[in-house]
Formats: structure tokens, sequence, C-alpha cells
């Protein structure tokens, strides 16, 4: 039997939806672009397989600027050079604030992307302004299903009955501390729990660290203030995205805590952003709460500095943690060309396959069965995955990266820089958030 399937794919396979998937494919089945002279509005189905099409090149956007960059390139390398002559992929890395407002009108003028790696909170705005294409028959030939999938990463690629997405992986904030820091005052790791944590703190004070957790005001500070706040048991927006409720008592409680620490002296006051990080690549803070994808910066940029990286610790009573997700989409620029749409959902099914690979780039795979793979079960951000119900992702609401970066995050530094209290803070940003919201309702949901 000549299998569809190349060895590097058949390789690449994880856990058993993967292998249902080779089987189905070695037991025949459509090639991809056996459809390939269908008009794209016909919506050939994906089957597995080699794409047979004609040579194609596919333009694909992702915001892999930082430790996870090189390893997304490598992983390209190695696909161009095993499809020469069939699929070329052209990689554009754009920061991520540069990306979203780029991506519609780009596809609009054919000068965008054919496939694209966005973030979950994302997906609702996009899909609604018709930049993307459904995935459904990609997920069912794949037969994967919410069962193998953290829940609230699968359900986010959902909008209106259709999926228009393939989760990649998870990235969530943890707690990143000094080893030899931690030494000084006879702890082996950071405490998880509250009490444990502040007492570290003032310890670490009096061991002569000056600023031991130094408190951003802007990235990621508001990273930190979403997790606090579903630990101290509130929600960020309505069920039904009309209200933002974040300035609630929960809240002010959140950035409460984070203010606390600069008027305790853990902190210095008005850090500037990524001075916190810079300062623990330096030997000169003892945690920072920042993303995993910081995991290989540090192993390549900060080799002298003895660090260990737990999950945050419950600070407000309820074990939480923000987190988000890279996911595969395909836009509405593909969809006007049958073969691009067949060799991009080859694309996507061949690094989605790939997820313990792209593990070792920092990121948490998204597949269940990926996570339990042997190979990856020393990397350290695989602990934080140890109890997955502890992340917390934004809402799929259209528009809702607006509203948090116009509302939510100059709220928080308002606050941090001590130009008003944390309730007044909150107060005056939910007002602006239900102002957006209410525009976002007009303009999305026509």
């Amino acid at each position: 039997m000549t299998s569809p399937l190349s060895r590097r794919s058949f390789m690449g396979l994880t856990g058993a939806a993967g292998l249902t998937a080779a089987l189905a494919a070695c037991g025949g089945g459509t090639k991809i672009g056996s459809g390939a002279s269908s008009p794209a509005s016909a919506a050939p189905t994906f089957a597995g397989g080699e794409y047979s099409g004609p040579k194609v090149t596919l333009d694909y956007w992702n915001g892999f600027t930082g430790g996870d960059g090189p390893h997304m390139r490598t992983m390209l390398e190695a696909f161009n050079k095993e499809y020469a002559g069939r699929i070329e992929v052209r990689n554009v890395t754009r920061r991520w604030e540069d990306l979203y407002p780029a991506m519609p009108t780009a596809i609009t003028a054919g000068k965008g992307p054919d496939v694209a790696v966005i973030h979950n909170d994302w997906i609702g705005t996009f899909a609604t302004r018709q930049t993307l294409i459904p995935l459904d028959d990609v997920v069912g030939a794949l037969q994967l299903s919410e069962a193998d999938f953290i829940p609230a990463v699968w359900n986010a690629g959902i909008y209106e009955g259709k999926r228009y997405s393939v989760p990649l992986d998870v990235h969530s904030l943890a707690d990143y501390w000094n080893t030899s820091h931690l030494e000084k005052i006879d702890l082996s790791e950071a405490p998880s729990d509250k009490a444990g944590y502040e007492e570290a703190l003032g310890r670490l004070k009096q061991a002569g660290i000056e600023n031991p957790f130094w408190m951003p005001s802007k990235w990621p500070a508001h990273l930190m203030f979403m997790t606090l706040l579903w630990q101290f048991g509130g929600e960020l927006y309505s069920e039904d995205g009309a209200k933002a409720l974040w300035g609630s008592d929960a809240g002010a409680k959140a950035l409460g805590w984070m203010v606390e620490q600069i008027d305790k002296g853990l902190s210095p006051a008005k850090v500037a952003q990524d001075s916190q990080y810079a300062a623990f690549k330096n030997d000169k803070v003892s945690f920072t709460w920042d993303g995993i994808w910081q995991i290989n910066d540090l192993k390549t940029n900060a080799k002298s500095l003895k660090w260990g990286m737990s999950p945050i610790p419950n600070i407000g009573g309820t074990a939480a943690a923000w987190a988000s997700s890279h996911n595969f989409v395909m836009t509405s620029q593909a969809g006007k060309d049958p073969n691009k749409v067949q060799a991009a959902k080859f694309f996507i099914d061949h690094i989605s396959r790939q997820s313990t690979e792209w593990a070792k780039a920092g990121m948490i795979p998204a597949r269940n069965s990926a996570r339990q793979d042997p190979a990856i079960a020393d990397l350290p951000q695989i602990r934080l995955a140890s109890d997955v119900n502890i992340f917390r992702f934004l809402p799929p609401l259209p528009g809702v990266g607006d509203v948090q970066s116009k509302a939510l995050e100059l709220a928080i530094a308002k606050a941090v820089l001590k130009q008003a209290s944390p309730a007044d803070a909150l107060k005056e940003g939910v007002a602006s958030a239900d102002k957006l919201l209410a525009a976002n309702k007009r303009k999305y949901e026509k």
C-alpha cells in the first residue's frame, strides 16, 4: 500500500486522532487537489493526504517575533524543502499589534495572507468581517473533536455554528523565579498561595533584594490583572457581550493587589514596559509574571541565570491564569483560488500534526494527546498544564481586542501609575468599555 501521507507527515502524527487520520488516508480517499478544477465557492472537501494540484505559493502571516519565531521558521523551512515544486509557503512575521489591523485591508486588496495564525479571541472579529473561511472539513477529516482539546480552546474556534480555526497551542502567564534569590531565604521554588508568596517577598526584601517583584503599568500588566480578576471570582464581560464586568469588587481587589506591591516597596514605581523582564534577566528581580513564550529567550540569552517556573500563585482564592491560543485560519483571499484552498488545508494539517515539535518553541500543545507525549514531559511549560482547568481565555466577542486596548489596559495603567485609585480607574475604564461594546454590536451584528 502506498500511503498518500509522506513519511515525515506520518512520523509527525501524535495520539489516537492522528493515527486514525493516517489509517483513513491509507484506506483510500480523495487526495487534496482532486477537485481543483471546481470553483472555490463549491467548497471542495478535505480528506487528508498529499496536495496533488499545480504549484502554489501561500503567504503565511503570524506574529511569532519572540523566542518562538526561529522555531516556526525552522519548521517552515523543512516544509518548503519537502514540498518544493508543489507548495511554497512565504513567511511574513509582524508584531501582533500590527498584524491584526493590517489583515482585513491587505486581504481585500489581495496582498494579505492565505493562511495565518491568530489568537483565539480574534476569531469572532475576523469571521464576522468575512475575512476567514470555514475549516469544518479539515477537522472532520482529522477526526478531531472537543474531547482532544481544552474545551475553551476548541469552542473559541466556532462562530455562528461554523469552525474557523484549528488550535495549535496554549500559552499562558507563568510565575518565573530566580533560584539564587530563593536560596537566600531557604526556598527551592515559588510559594503557590497568597500567604506564602507575600511572606517570601517580604523575606527577600529583608535579605537584600531591594525590589523583588517589579509591577509593570503596561504589558503584561493587563494579563496579570485578568488573572487576578478571575482568581477573586470576577468576570470580564457579560455573556451577551454588552457590558464590561471588570469594574466589580473582584476587579478592585485584583488591581488593588497589584498597586499594593508598589506601596509596600516591593516594586519600584513607574516601571517602563519590558523593564521588569529585563531586570529579571539581569538577576535583579526575584519573581516576574510573564508568558511562557519567554522560555527560549531565557535559555538562549540568559544562560548564566538560574531560574525556575511554576503556575501563577493563587492570590485571590481560585486557581486561575490568563491563557490564550494560537490558531491556524484560512482567509478569504485563499478562498478565491481552489488550488490555494486545498494547499492551505494541507499546510494547516501538516503543521498541526507536529504539536510536540512546536512545543519545543516553548508552547503547550493544544491537543490533550500531544501533551501526554513522553518526548515533551520534561519541558518546563508542561508542568503548567497539570491542571488545564486553571486556564482562562478572553471570550471571542467581535471587536473585544479594541475594548481591551482602549479601555481595560488604560485603566490598569492609570492605577499602577498612581493617577487614580484602582476603583476610580476601573469605573472610568468600564464606562469607556461599555461605549465600545455598544459600538461593536452596531458594527458587527448587522
